[in-house]
């Protein structure tokens, strides 16, 4: 099989149909390869199905959620940012809305609506997909791209675009092709870490505490190294760890940390922001206006009642015992959980419950104002493949689509 293209696309998520289809609008023959029967599986399952799609951020502000290396973004999102994604997808036919003023999802909530606008705009403009089509080695000539091999022949571009995403979620088809295909042409992969992921932890109390999200919750990790690590979020107790909003972004920070050390210890505040003076005011006014109740009543004025079981049980406190009952030294401590409750992380699924991929194709390899590789010429990469992620709401699928509209444009 051999075919001449402008352009090859590798990987048919959001930043490979982006990439192919802004490439094709500019009069490009542009060929996408999907080594799987069907195209976007891993954007279907994207924000349990409904598809968030951006935010409503500032640029600056949205790069700044991405760490140290956000400005790398910055010549992406200057051609591609939220408004234009908007835009573009009101182009092909798909509205969208920020119900709760931040988070932009389509108008029906279903990542469905997204991935059948963007195949019908692929058609529209003439890309060709094949799928079921594993590229097996990107093909070079001295220090340009020729194209691309696969399992079944050959294919030929002076422009390749590798859009592979990460190693989470292999069941949807993420094996790293591209951290192998990268490789093999000279770049550096970064350490690859799980991302975006629920956390087990060695208490067992736990378990006891599902029931209930806890809102505005603030993590961080408790080693002399790493105290600055901290986010704040919703969480949700599970059998074996924690979940929720804050976990999914904070793991990022603790698989490393996690990998280094065996364990990784964190403080939790569960009261909003509450300090220990706060919190214990705040008890002593519950306890004058109501002195019969039982202390887990009182607790279960800043937090549900299962966790306030739990909390006075790690004290050492009956439950059902009375204020005026329980010693001073236990009484100290309960407030003292209640301001910091420590937790012990020690472990995870890995990359098969992984929304994202820590790490990837270094940065300083590529060109920030391109996307194109630094080190062969018609090489180019967009979205969860290279080295940047950030956290929920949006940042990471923003990022595909505008890193795969400016690699589409073949700037040199």
């Amino acid at each position: 099989m051999s075919k001449d293209y402008d352009l090859i696309v590798i990987g048919s998520g959001a930043a490979g149909m982006m990439s192919a289809i802004v490439s094709a609008r500019a009069g490009r023959k542009v060929l996408l390869l999907e080594k799987l029967p069907q195209i976007a599986s891993k954007l279907k399952a994207t924000g349990g199905g409904r598809c968030n799609l951006t935010n409503t951020l500032s640029k600056e502000e949205f790069m700044a959620c991405f760490g140290r290396d956000g400005r790398f973004m910055q010549d992406a999102l200057a051609v591609f940012d939220s408004k234009v994604l908007i835009e573009f997808f009101r182009e092909i036919g798909v509205e969208t809305h920020a119900p709760d003023g931040f988070r932009i999802f389509p108008t029906s909530h279903n990542a469905s609506t997204i991935i059948s606008a963007l195949a019908d705009e692929m058609q529209r403009v003439g890309i060709e997909t094949v799928c079921s089509q594993k590229v097996e080695e990107i093909l070079k000539n001295s220090n340009q791209i020729t194209g691309v091999k696969t399992a079944t022949g050959s294919f030929y571009a002076p422009n390749i675009i590798v859009a592979t995403g990460g190693l989470g979620y292999p069941t949807l088809g993420a094996e790293g092709d591209g951290y192998h295909l990268a490789k093999e042409l000279g770049h550096k992969i970064t350490e690859l870490h799980p991302a975006m992921m629920p956390l087990k932890v060695k208490e067992t109390f736990v378990k006891n505490c599902r029931a209930d999200t806890i809102a505005k919750v603030e993590i961080k990790v408790n080693l002399p190294k790493h105290k600055k690590l901290h986010a704040v979020g919703d969480l949700i107790f599970t059998n074996n760890g924690i979940r929720g909003p804050v976990v999914l972004d904070f793991a990022r920070e603790i698989t490393p940390l996690l990998e280094k050390y065996g364990e990784v210890p964190l403080l939790l505040n569960l009261t909003k922001g509450m300090n220990e003076e706060q919190i214990l005011t705040h008890l002593k006014n519950e306890i004058t206006k109501n002195p019969h109740l039982e202390i887990v009543e009182f607790v279960s004025t800043l937090l549900p009642h299962a966790i306030s079981t739990e909390l006075c049980l790690l004290c050492n406190i009956n439950p059902h015992a009375k204020y005026k009952e329980i010693e001073g030294a236990k009484k100290a401590k309960l407030v003292q959980l209640l301001a910091w409750m420590p937790l012990t992380v020690t472990g995870h699924d890995g990359f098969k419950m992984a929304m994202i991929t820590r790490g990837g194709v270094n940065l300083k390899e590529i060109n920030p104002k391109t996307m194109q590789s630094k080190i062969v010429n018609g090489l180019y990469f967009c979205g969860e493949v290279m080295n940047l992620d950030g956290p929920c709401g949006g940042y990471n699928l923003q990022w595909s689509f505008a890193s795969g509209a400016l690699a589409g444009e073949l700037k040199s």
